[in-house]
């Protein structure tokens, strides 16, 4: 048994980010090591599926944004809070520009973005239909470096 951030006894994990969608990805990607974010192609649309709470449902809620489905849909749907919503929509939108980039580069910007959103270097290769190892090149290249920052645990006692 690997003892990790996610408790399995209670369906919980810890991720820490800098915004909600980075610690969401990172969340995602600790609670199963065969998933590598908020991807859009892990479960169909269904919406059905949308209405019952289930461990799957935020995967069919990534496929019904990158069909186009609105926040209000998936609210009336899923009565999940709109600001939420928004955020999982911020996550799709940034996949779905990934996904445009034909030039077989990706600039600086676009990169660090990615990187700030919570997007691995495994999610970005899928996305541009590259390598992890060419995404890890470039973005040694940039300077975008993973970073550490300590957590005071016991609020300073």
């Amino acid at each position: 048994t690997k003892i990790g951030s996610y408790m399995k006894s209670v369906g919980e994990v810890m991720a820490i980010g800098r915004n909600f969608e980075e610690a969401f990805q990172k969340a995602l990607r600790m609670v199963d090591e065969n998933v590598h974010g908020f991807d859009p192609y892990v479960k169909e649309v269904n919406e059905n599926e949308l209405k019952e709470p289930t461990d799957k449902r935020m995967f069919v809620l990534a496929a019904s944004l990158k069909n186009n489905y609105t926040v209000d849909k998936l609210y009336d749907l899923t009565k999940i809070d709109r600001w939420f919503l928004e955020k999982l929509k911020n996550i799709v939108d940034y996949y779905k520009k990934l996904e445009g980039i034909t030039s077989g580069s990706i600039s600086y910007d676009i990169l660090k973005c990615a990187k700030q959103i919570g997007f691995s270097d495994k999610q970005i290769a899928a996305a541009i239909k590259s390598t992890e190892l060419v995404v890890r090149k470039w973005r040694e290249e940039y300077n975008i470096t993973p970073f550490v920052k300590q957590i005071d645990t016991v609020a300073a006692e």
